[in-house]
């Protein structure tokens, strides 16, 4: 076994890692001015420069600011983490679908019949149980980083969250309670959902987990009493699908009664939510099944057969869509990955064991969870519903699979993966605006205590020129050569910065956060019309990396955004890229169009500069005419 290895494998709780830094105040105003130079007007950047040196002058209340950081910073495991995490979730008053939660859609999986579905669905939780195991025993190798500054080992705290949190919603801010205490988080029941309807899963019995026979003949029960149309009760997961604040208002009216009290406590101790979906009558491609995991459809199909708030939701669908739907506040769509990926490879790596009915146990039949509803409840669902309704026509997701080349073809430029799609990105955006915008891509910094992430301002001075080099007819193939080497440079020096802990975003916040603590009127940085702009991102990226045939999806996080997530596979790329359709500047087709080119121009000129090294004369010809989009 490798020290590294031994490393790995070693007890995660005596993990030491350091503390995130608090950066130096003069490096963080500088690097946020080179962020938004060339993304605002002159005159408004004049002005942005005099804000700027003004906040950093000595003595000036940066200083103050940057003195009480310093001071948290020696106080706490992770200075940033609670400021980040209010202000990246617990505040946004957003519905959780498409705004907030991530979802990983796993293969279109063939079922000729309802018992196949259940079977898989069996296995799931099988394998759900399995890894719940490991972690609460500390017993998953810790995590160690790969890409730039490999070999370091990673914070594995997210993983402690992914069964023990519940999101609840709050009139202004949400709370994230997690049950960090191992004794108490062998929670022993899950929560299916089945035709809207839900009911407790007790996993294990006389101190005994079920084995998959056993949790296939209560899935089985489960699906015979949601088929009750007597007992049935009005769909009450519409709810969490809604804003914050009125999911918040809907839940005090439903707590002023001890039923729905009651259901809502054995929904907020589970494990997870099994949601049994029906067929949702769509082709499945991967746009679709990425809208189903993402929303369900709406009321009309299976949106209302989910539970928001819980952290890990597996969907799995008659017609074979399945997958995860996450709250996000907990952890880090690396940790739904690897979560994802255990349960997959077990569940399809492996023949169907199933023990002999005969050594089944007579296990009582699971519980559905009871509601007492009234008018106003009724009339709060029909609401939310409205609004779901409204989210699910919204939302244009266009998932789109690059096939020319993937990360083994980058790789043999000596060239970044990551750092070469977001150059890519950067030039679909110019294609099809003739700018570019703030852009967010999510930097781990689990090198750290308690590390969650940073952001990566990928819309960089270097990448803007090389945009521009590519749609100059003039330029030759080296100019536009030495500039996408220049923007690749900028970007994996931006990137080690942000895992390193030395970004902008995460500090800035911070300086903000202690002048609220200190009742300090706002200072004039924060604003400044330059910071709220360059806080609106419209495009918001990630790499989320598989090494099972699976992609992650999410919404944008403003209303005339995109949402980009990628999947560099060695081959081919998967792109999952969302808008809303009630913005007339965003088109989830055109950026796709305009993206598929970008690669194609940036792949010809890699092509064409290692052609012409090899012939010296033809170097500095005039490139191929760049692909024409737009809207």
């Amino acid at each position: 076994m490798s020290t590294l290895k031994k490393q790995a494998a070693r007890g995660q709780d005596s993990q030491v890692l350091p503390k995130v830094p608090v950066p130096p105040l003069k490096q963080t105003l500088d690097t946020y001015l080179k962020c938004v130079q060339h993304l605002v007007k002159d005159e408004q950047f004049k002005k942005t420069k005099t804000i700027v040196e003004k906040f950093g002058a000595p003595g000036g209340i940066g200083e103050v600011l940057q003195k009480k950081l310093l001071e948290r910073r020696d106080k706490t495991a992770n200075w940033v983490y609670d400021y980040w995490l209010e202000d990246m979730y617990l505040n946004n008053r957003l519905a959780l679908p498409v705004n907030s939660s991530p979802a990983m859609v796993f293969p279109k999986q063939t079922f000729r019949d309802h018992k196949d579905a259940l079977r898989f669905a069996a296995r799931l939780i099988r394998r759900v149980l399995e890894y719940k195991s490991l972690i609460d025993a500390r017993l998953l190798p810790v995590d160690v980083a790969r890409g730039q500054l490999a070999g370091t080992p990673l914070c594995m705290k997210q993983y402690y969250h992914l069964f023990t949190s519940y999101r609840y919603p709050g009139l202004k801010t949400d709370t994230l309670k997690v049950d960090m205490n191992t004794a108490s988080s062998t929670s022993e029941h899950m929560i299916v959902a089945c035709k809207n309807q839900f009911f407790m899963l007790d996993v294990v019995a006389n101190n005994k987990q079920l084995n998959e026979t056993e949790i296939l003949s209560q899935l089985e029960k489960i699906m015979k009493m949601s088929e009750n149309a007597e007992e049935k009760h009005p769909p009450f997961g519409i709810l969490t699908s809604d804003d914050r604040t009125e999911w918040a208002q809907a839940r005090e009216a439903l707590i002023k009664d001890q039923t729905n009290q009651d259901s809502l406590a054995l929904i907020e101790s589970s494990i997870c939510v099994v949601c049994l979906d029906e067929p949702c009558g769509l082709p499945p491609s991967d746009t679709n099944r990425a809208l189903m995991m993402l929303h369900g459809g709406g009321c009309e199909r299976n949106g209302a057969n989910r539970w928001y708030d819980k952290s890990m939701q597996f969907v799995v669908g008659m017609d074979g869509v399945c997958g995860v739907v996450c709250e996000h506040s907990p952890f880090e769509g690396i940790v739904m990955v690897q979560c994802s990926e255990f349960l997959m490879k077990h569940i399809t790596g492996s023949p169907l064991r199933m023990v002999q009915p005969s050594s089944a146990r007579a296990l009582s039949p699971p519980r559905r969870l009871l509601w007492k509803c009234n008018s106003h409840i009724q009339a709060l669902l029909g609401a939310s519903g409205d609004r779901l309704q409204r989210l699910v026509k919204n939302l244009d997701m266009d998932v789109f699979t690059f096939e020319t080349y993937g990360k083994e073809f980058i790789k043999k430029q000596k060239m970044s993966p990551d750092g070469f799609i977001q150059v890519a990105l950067q030039l679909a955006f110019y294609k099809c605006r003739g700018r570019l915008v703030p852009t967010y891509e999510s930097a781990s910094l689990r090198r750290f205590q308690e590390g969650r992430v940073d952001n990566i301002r990928s819309a960089t001075p270097d990448v803007l020129a090389f945009v521009k080099s590519m749609a100059d007819e003039g330029a030759t193939f080296t100019e536009k050569m030495k500039r996408l080497k220049d923007a690749l440079k900028a970007q994996t020096d931006y990137t080690i910065a942000a895992i390193t802990g030395m970004a902008i975003d995460n500090h800035l916040l911070g300086l903000l956060k202690v002048s609220k603590e200190l009742k300090m009127e706002r200072p004039d940085i924060f604003c400044d019309e330059t910071y709220l702009a360059s806080n609106h991102f419209i495009l918001s990226t990630s790499q989320v990396p598989t090494t099972v045939e699976m992609f992650c999806c999410y919404g944008p996080v403003v209303p005339n955004g995109y949402g980009t997530c990628y999947n560099p596979q060695p081959h081919h790329i998967v792109f999952s890229v969302s808008s809303f359709w009630e913005n007339t500047e965003t088109s989830s087709a055109v950026f796709v169009k305009a993206l598929n080119e970008s690669l194609l121009e940036i792949g010809d000129l890699c092509n064409s500069s290692a052609a012409a090294d090899s012939q010296p004369t033809e170097s500095s010809q005039t490139a191929r005419q760049p692909h024409k989009s737009g809207k």
